[in-house]
């Protein structure tokens, strides 16, 4: 995978205390109401280990909920990821950007991508499509995604100020986007 200079890709860097996913919620009903067609995952529930085990992730823009847990029974030790049913997600994200959007949301860089599985496919292809990519990285692998992405990425704090700018950069005038302001000024 080749990435360049000119990507929009932001990794939201969370440590042990910090919980993205709210955030990236939030940051998303914004756009959304704004008019952006932000199309992503934002994780809901981490355990299998309750009565009412929660683990997966809510769908953008229209909020349906998709488990992705495996309904195997096993879950005495934490949850086991279901490959099909993360294979269907990607398979829905991946249509959803080929109908157009304006941000693609990667619930995390966890084990998976950082195996080159999970949704990690759908970088390049938001990215080939122009369409700017943020995506929540733990801090713990933050080593490995600088590798994947050949460190051509803006790294966020996980705060709500940190992703506001982000995006005011990465959707400014047209002008101002990819580098073109010197010309843009000369036009003017």
């Amino acid at each position: 995978m080749t990435f360049d200079a000119q990507s929009d890709l932001a990794a939201l860097v969370y440590g042990a205390g910090e919980d993205p996913d709210p955030l990236i919620a939030g940051f998303a009903a914004d756009l959304h109401r704004a008019g952006h067609r932000p199309v992503g995952v934002v994780q809901c529930g981490r355990t299998c280990q309750s009565e009412n085990p929660q683990f997966g992730v809510v769908m953008l823009p229209d909020g349906e909920v998709v488990g992705l847990a495996s309904d195997d029974g096993a879950h005495t030790v934490g949850c086991r990821l279901d490959p099909d049913r993360l294979a269907g997600v990607a398979a829905r994200l991946a249509a959803a950007i080929e109908y157009g959007a304006d941000l693609v949301i990667i619930n995390r860089f966890g084990r998976s991508e950082a195996d080159g599985k999970g949704l990690i496919d759908l970088i390049p292809l938001a990215l080939d499509a122009d369409i700017p990519v943020l995506i929540a990285v733990p801090e713990r692998r933050f080593a490995t995604w600088i590798r994947f992405s050949e460190g051509m990425n803006v790294r966020l704090a996980c705060r709500r100020d940190a992703l506001d700018r982000w995006w005011d950069r990465v959707t400014g005038p047209p002008c101002e986007r990819r580098g073109a302001a010197t010309f843009c000024g000369l036009v003017k």
